[in-house]
């Protein structure tokens, strides 16, 4: 029996770790495949969780397009099964190039696929793009479906997929954060740009947290947030506005012409995945559009306001743990400034459970795979 995971950018590589480790723990064959889709930011998340590909692709080059990216992983991956053998499974995750393409070249060569993270859906093929169709496809041809909740199963059964095959384990970015935090806190770990807020004289100030990088947001969106975010600041001069900078210029370009003459407005590099954690657990509020973050902040107890128009984690904003607010500066404003000011406001989002998992997902997930026997090619 031979499983292949395959990622390619950081939040996959994250997300599928803790998975990794539990299957070789139960002595499972399994390789690690990287297609290299974030490289840089994959090769810190490697070694926060001490694991190595056994193979990296390298498919990234510069501005390249979703096309040429799909093409070269194709490419590269089936080489790869040529020369080295094929897997009986292969896990993807989530709905990136990579996860579409992995899944699309396992379909092709008749291996059996599973999905990490089936069933999100925002029923729009635009939002987010294109991630939503990505994640559509790859449920047409994988075999075992691993959906993070309850509402992720039945979004996939209106599909017509199997209820046999769907398996509702949590999400395993909440083992990942669980995993992190503890190494966080025994080892004091934080950004060393912030020491400042962490053990100097900034120990006191709340901080927002900022992250922005979707494509649905390129142009009026990102504009409409950096109104909000000046607005803020000038509103709350105490308050730290905190940006780690995607580093896309059409996140990045926008930004910095925008936020760049606020004192208490810190604009700074991509932060490692250790340090972002440790700067969430330190922030006050989180304003995001990342899938991520929403998931994650409720098991840290942070109040989410998510700057997007859909959002395909639901579950979040129906247990009270995260609102959509939209990319609607007035909005943006309003609600953070609610949140600021009101204490009960604030205290409304910690009360929930997380709706997204506890820590346990990648040892469901091991256990169903572990007795799992039909992996015939």
């Amino acid at each position: 029996m031979k499983i292949d995971l395959v990622v390619g950018t950081r939040p996959e590589a994250i997300k599928m770790a803790i998975l990794y480790k539990q299957l070789q723990e139960r002595g499972l064959i399994t390789r690690l495949i990287s297609t290299g889709q974030h490289r840089e930011m994959l090769a810190q998340v490697f070694d926060w969780f001490e694991i190595q590909p056994d193979f990296d692709l390298e498919i990234m080059s510069h501005n390249q397009t979703l096309s040429g990216l799909s093409s070269k992983c194709i490419v590269k991956l089936q080489e790869l099964f040529d020369t080295e053998g094929k897997s009986n499974l292969i896990l993807v995750q989530g709905d990136t190039t990579t996860a579409f393409v992995a899944g699309l070249v396992g379909f092709y060569n008749k291996i059996k696929v599973g999905h990490i993270e089936a069933g999100l859906r925002t029923g729009n093929i635009m939002s987010p793009w294109p991630e939503e169709v990505n994640r559509k496809l790859i449920s047409q041809f994988a075999e075992l479906h691993f959906a993070p909740t309850q509402k992720s199963k039945e979004a996939l059964m209106l599909e017509n997929v199997n209820e046999a095959n769907i398996s509702v384990t949590g999400n395993t970015v909440i083992d990942a954060l669980l995993f992190s935090r503890n190494k966080i806190e025994t080892n004091n770990i934080y950004p060393i740009e912030l020491q400042d807020f962490f053990v100097g004289d900034k120990q006191d100030n709340r901080i927002i947290l900022i992250t922005g990088h979707r494509r649905e947001n390129f142009g009026s969106g990102f504009i409409n947030i950096c109104e909000a975010v000046n607005k803020l600041a000038e509103l709350y001069p105490e308050v730290y506005f905190i940006y780690p900078v995607h580093l896309n210029p059409n996140v990045s370009e926008v930004v910095f012409k925008k936020l760049g003459n606020q004192p208490n407005i810190m604009l700074i590099k991509p932060l490692g995945y250790a340090d972002f954690i440790s700067l969430m657990m330190r922030s006050y509020i989180i304003l995001t559009d990342s899938g991520g973050v929403q998931e994650e902040a409720p098991s840290l107890k942070k109040p989410v306001l998510v700057m997007r128009e859909e959002t395909e984690r639901e579950e979040g904003v129906l247990a009270g743990v995260v609102k959509l607010v939209g990319t609607d500066a007035n909005k943006i404003v309003k609600e953070t400034s609610l949140l600021l000011e009101n204490r009960e406001a604030y205290d409304s989002y910690l009360v929930g459970e997380n709706p997204y998992g506890n820590g346990k997902s990648c040892e469901i997930i091991a256990e169903i795979l572990q007795n799992e026997r039909s992996y015939s090619i």
